[in-house]
């Protein structure tokens, strides 16, 4: 039985041993065990494929595996068999993130292999990248002559072991890969190669290269294409804080400017981040057959606690809600995809509320969407409290004052804790947001997904009930909820 099988064969007989009580409903999951980065991410033959890095044996970080799901939506989604498994010489160690693409038909993957040098010091590997071929977007062959890219092919001035994560793209009638890097002096960059078939590839340029305060290396790198403007994407390991930004231990951001594909060279003009919550990383992007950029993100952070692995419960990660990247003038919006709309079921509505102090919803829930829109009138902060119990609350709110939307989770249950703070103006005095909650998550969307804050929580199951507050009279102009229900 090869490695594949094997791990196929353990899932489906352990699946049944996981504990369900953080589960989410309509965010993707690995069966059983670990998972991070988002992988893969296309539309293909019909089907949305999204694969993931995987640890299918234990609900911790171990030897990468590809897992794979499939989905007509990008909401309700199918498990398929594991795509690939580290067993060769040039991956022995972990098939590493990557990227996908179709070619006359068949779907190509690119991946990095990852070796240890050492068997007894983790931190001395090397990295390559590699390709795998599929004609029906479920079995895959590893190329016969991987590498495609060795160790032999990076350029000076780069990391010999940071090496990883290629993202593939195709400009014309060339293909390009991006790979996430450093210069070996606690700097990340970007590198880029270029192929006319998939196989032989050159060395193009450093793309991009950050400075002492965008982290000491950059994992995961992607690309936008707009007409005007182009959207480079990191995830930067140890960035340096920026006041209320860049709080997490490592952040995903991407950079305004334009690719010089010519030069190999990305000119930014300024850098954001993509998410200003708690946990996201490893974003990566599509576009579908109707032309939408669709993006999707690991929905924790390395370096935190991971409950569901620390109480036993044998899975630990889950995927973000896809979200849109549209570009509106000169800004960047991230909105949920359309299709969760039709999963919602039991509407609850309010409208025109005058608001001063605070009041329980007639409505709860662990699992749905609110679509609610404040007027700040003269009050101070105003918000929502959701997975509220008589000991627990997520807070959500908007100080007036500061101008800042804040995501509190130190009542959220037995998670981590702490705050995340962000600059929102408000339109007119008003506040828009729409909120997301599915058992151990919360998704918030800002004034039309001008912002989003994203965070894992892990409240009690009777913690269930929402409210509305106000410190100073604001006005609700209205509040809708949803049941979402993908069952």
């Amino acid at each position: 039985m090869n490695k594949i099988d094997e791990a196929n064969e353990f899932i489906k007989q352990n699946k049944a041993k996981v504990n369900p009580k953080y589960r989410l409903k309509y965010h993707l999951m690995g069966e059983y065990g670990w998972i991070n980065d988002p992988n893969g991410f296309i539309q293909y033959k019909g089907n949305y494929h999204l694969f993931y890095q995987h640890y299918p044996y234990d609900a911790v970080w171990g030897p990468m595996h590809w897992g794979h799901a499939i989905s007509k939506d990008l909401v309700k989604w199918f498990y398929l068999p594991l795509a690939l498994a580290p067993e060769e010489d040039y991956d022995r160690d972990g098939c590493f993130s990557g990227s996908a693409i179709e070619k006359n038909g068949k779907l190509y993957l690119f991946y990095t292999g990852h070796i240890y040098t050492k068997k007894e010091k983790n931190d001395d590997y090397k990295q390559v990248q590699n390709m795998a071929i599929s004609a029906d977007g479920i079995a895959f062959e590893k190329y016969e002559k991987n590498p495609i890219i060795d160790v032999t092919q990076i350029p000076d001035k780069a990391s010999k072991k940071d090496f990883r994560d290629p993202r593939i793209f195709k400009i014309g009638d060339t293909y390009y890969l991006l790979i996430g890097s450093n210069d070996e002096h606690g700097i990340g960059q970007v590198l880029m190669y270029k192929s006319i078939d998939l196989i032989r590839w050159e060395f193009v340029n450093i793309l991009l290269k950050g400075n002492e305060n965008t982290g000491i290396n950059w994992e995961c790198p992607d690309i936008i294409r707009f007409e005007e403007k182009d959207i480079l994407l990191v995830s930067a390991q140890y960035m340096k804080a920026k006041g209320d930004d860049f709080k997490n231990t490592h952040s995903s951001i991407y950079f305004v400017g334009r690719l010089d594909i010519d030069k190999g060279k990305f000119e930014y003009e300024n850098y954001y981040s993509i998410d200003y919550g708690f946990d996201f990383y490893a974003p990566q992007t599509t576009i579908d057959k109707n032309g939408r950029i669709v993006m999707i993100a690991w929905m924790n952070m390395w370096e935190t606690d991971l409950v569901t692995n620390r109480l036993g419960h044998n899975w630990a990660g889950a995927m973000t809600l896809p979200r849109e990247v549209i570009k509106i003038g000169e800004e960047i919006y991230f909105k949920p995809i359309s299709e969760i709309v039709k999963y919602r079921k039991n509407e609850y509505s309010l409208q025109d509320i005058e608001l001063n102090g605070e009041v329980n919803l007639e409505t709860n829930g662990i699992c749905y969407e609110i679509d609610a829109e404040f007027e700040s009138l003269d009050a101070k902060e105003f918000g929502l409290k959701v997975r509220k119990g008589k000991k627990e609350e997520t807070v959500l709110s908007y100080n007036c004052q500061e101008s800042l939307f804040i995501f509190n989770r130190d009542r959220s249950g037995v998670g981590p804790k702490g705050e995340r703070k962000t600059l929102v103006n408000l339109n007119e005095g008003r506040l828009r947001l729409r909120v997301f909650v599915d058992v151990s998550s919360v998704e918030v969307f800002i004034n039309e997904g001008e912002e989003v804050m994203t965070g894992r929580i892990y409240p009690d199951s009777e913690s269930i009930n929402i409210s509305i507050f106000s410190v100073g009279e604001c006005r609700v102009l209205y509040l809708k909820k949803w049941d979402i229900d993908v069952d």
